[in-house]
């Protein structure tokens, strides 16, 4: 998604693998979404390892759960103003595109 937004030009580049997401910036993040769900990635493979798809989860432990491992958190997550579009999607890409 990234090559396609200019191949980055212009953008501020956090690679959440080897510098994690903060907990401030998270709930930055929450705040701008409405939920710790839509930041949420149940494509992560460990969803299914750990039985996550079985759990009802709260907000608390989406937060917590993304917070202990990267891959939970929905990629990219792109911040254009007050909004965030988070995940791959050609709709999401055409909207930031539309933005810039």
């Amino acid at each position: 998604m990234i090559a396609g937004l200019h191949n980055g030009a212009g953008f501020e580049l956090q690679d959440i693998k080897f510098n994690n997401i903060s907990g401030p910036e998270l709930d930055a993040l929450q705040e701008k979404v409405g939920s710790y769900e839509a930041l949420f990635s149940r494509r992560a493979m460990k969803f299914r390892s750990l039985g996550l798809a079985d759990k009802k989860l709260t907000e608390a432990d989406y937060r917590q759960l993304i917070l202990e491992e990267y891959t939970f958190l929905k990629r990219p997550v792109i911040v254009v103003d007050n909004r965030v579009f988070t995940g791959s999607s050609r709709k999401n890409v055409e909207s930031v595109l539309k933005l810039l």
